[in-house]
């Protein structure tokens, strides 16, 4: 028996990994996200309102907004374009929002 050479099946292993990454991150499956890209959660505090005290804000506006989507509080950054995300708590429950319907699953019709 004759010994096979490995090393082009190496070769080609790693180049298809190669490519199949480069296709993905082109077709924008695979996107490697920058340290600026992101808003921490750490970085909002929810203030209590008790009745008879008072808070200070600031009077200078956050760079985000929240908007209401589909039941869920969404966040826009003013100052990085397309950088959006949705609040939600420590275990990864998103923030709903009062006054909208949340959407629910549709069951399929009976077929006669």
């Amino acid at each position: 028996m004759s010994e096979r050479n490995p090393i082009p099946l190496i070769l080609t292993a790693i180049g298809s990994v190669i490519g199949t990454v480069a296709v993905l991150s082109y077709y924008g499956y695979v996107h490697i996200a920058k340290p600026e890209d992101a808003l921490l959660l750490a970085d909002y505090t929810m203030l209590k309102t008790v009745p008879g005290e008072d808070y200070r804000v600031s009077l200078k506006p956050a760079p985000q907004v929240a908007e209401c989507i589909d039941g869920v509080l969404v966040l826009f950054d003013t100052e990085q374009k397309g950088l959006t995300g949705v609040l939600v708590d420590n275990r990864k429950r998103a923030i709903r929002c009062m006054g909208q319907q949340v959407p629910t699953e549709r069951a399929p019709a009976n077929k006669p």
